[in-house]
């Protein structure tokens, strides 16, 4: 079924403009209460990034929550993967993030976790949808929800990342710079890696309510690699703005993006002995990784883009490592869902066990060249219907000589077709999503 407000992960958009409005929030907390509390009294928990707007918004879920009888503790600034942590070692029945993520403060959102720590249900979020169409009400003065602060929440996520590295590791020796991003991991990623032995150098760590996410962070690393060769780090570690992302920049300034870590993290377990099952991927999966990941003897699948369809691949398959090029990456054996902490120990615990640095594992691994141009149209949904358009792409395959792809892709938020193209060959690669572009276009128009 269609969904009319959530995209590919909770609800997102301009504050101001509906739905990220306090009057649509007020209310989707009241529908998501109501929704909840049919199995019983029920606690959720909301936690929110940095951006300005969060004030409002958290005020404002509150208010719908109380309204429809539900608890409610209030974490405060905190990241995304946090939240999911600890929703369920509180033992609420969901967490609710207030973060648009990797986009600028004058965007917001509202991403919903159920009570084992995983992204809410396709099922879920329509009941939400349809709960949102009713008149809303409120609940006997008696039967308000009741709302108390979680003071403690920072130490305890902090306690949980370094529990998900084995006993007696240590970063001791190592200089990282960490890059905060301006964001919800600005009070506790610096903590982390500290407490673990390295000599961290934070940036990205002021935010002003405006400044998350702006020239810092995973999205624009720049300032992340200029500060590692300035201070000559063994390596960058490059947060977005909720925490569930991550990049690496090596010693010698280059980015290491999440195909290349999730490789890492596999290698390294293999090294270990450790079975791992086999890794799930994104329709965007460099090929050059898929084939390096096979190589290491482990088995490879792609799933949809979006860290909740990774997730539900790995757990149909009983695989533990999944993620996506952005830097979403999930390591199911300690934690339900993308988070850039976690993700980063693990990257960090690979090259301990093999004795190499970020840019020797990656050695002689070259990604293919890939070419993504955004053609925007108010027909996305109807690029699968295009015979013309299936009939190019099998031919723009034949020309690349089995060496190669296209994928078309709708935006989950935007009227635009995300046109891929990858092969071997780069100037091959951009010729050829050039041409697809402007078929797509024409063939939507």
């Amino acid at each position: 079924m269609a969904r009319k407000y959530f995209g590919t992960d909770g609800i997102r958009g301009l504050v101001g403009e509906t739905p990220i409005t306090p009057d649509f929030v007020m209310k989707l907390g009241w529908a998501t209460g109501k929704v909840l509390a049919q199995q019983g009294r029920t606690k959720i928990l909301i936690g929110k990034d940095t951006r300005i707007s969060g004030y409002m918004f958290e005020s404002a879920l509150e208010a719908g929550l109380v309204a429809a009888g539900v608890d409610v503790g209030m974490l405060g600034p905190m990241p995304t993967p946090a939240i999911a942590y600890l929703t369920r070692t509180l033992s609420a029945q969901a967490g609710i993030v207030i973060s648009a993520s990797h986009n600028p403060y004058y965007d917001n959102g509202i991403k919903f976790f159920s009570a084992t720590g995983t992204k809410f249900t396709d099922e879920q979020e329509l009941a939400i949808e349809d709960m949102l169409d009713q008149p809303m009400d409120c609940v006997d003065s008696a039967k308000l929800g009741k709302v108390t602060r979680i003071d403690d929440a920072g130490g305890r996520y902090i306690e949980y990342c370094k529990s998900t590295v084995p006993m007696g590791f240590s970063l001791a020796g190592m200089k990282i710079v960490v890059d905060c991003a301006n964001g919800a991991t600005y009070q506790v990623a610096t903590s982390v890696f500290a407490e673990l032995g390295a000599d961290v150098i934070t940036i990205g760590d002021k935010p002003d309510g405006l400044n998350i996410n702006e020239g810092c962070g995973s999205t624009e690393p720049e300032l992340l690699r200029q500060t590692v060769i300035d201070k000559g780090a063994d390596c960058g570690i490059g947060l977005d703005g909720d925490g569930d992302r991550v990049l690496f920049v090596d010693k010698k300034g280059s980015l290491i993006d999440g195909d290349q870590l999730i490789y890492i993290i596999a290698k390294g377990q293999v090294a270990a002995g450790e079975s791992i099952g086999g890794v799930v991927g994104t329709l965007m999966t460099n090929l050059a990784y898929e084939a390096a990941i096979k190589a290491l003897g482990v088995g490879f699948a792609r799933a949809n883009v979006g860290d909740r369809y990774v997730v539900a691949e790995m757990k149909q398959r009983g695989w533990r490592l999944g993620g996506e090029a952005s830097g979403h990456i999930i390591c199911r054996d300690v934690t339900t869902t993308g988070d850039g902490i976690v993700a980063a120990l693990q990257v960090l615990r690979s090259c301990k066990l093999l004795d190499e640095s970020l840019d020797e594992i990656c050695a002689g691994v070259e990604k293919y060249p890939q070419t993504m141009i955004n053609v925007r149209t108010t027909n996305k949904d109807k690029y699968g219907d295009s015979t013309e358009i299936s009939t190019a792409i099998t031919a723009c395959e034949q020309r690349m000589l089995g060496k190669g792809r296209v994928l078309l892709r709708a935006s989950g938020t935007e009227p635009v077709i995300r046109v891929m193209v990858e092969g071997e060959d780069g100037s091959l690669v951009a010729k050829e999503a050039e041409e697809m572009a402007a078929l797509v276009a024409k063939a939507l128009a």
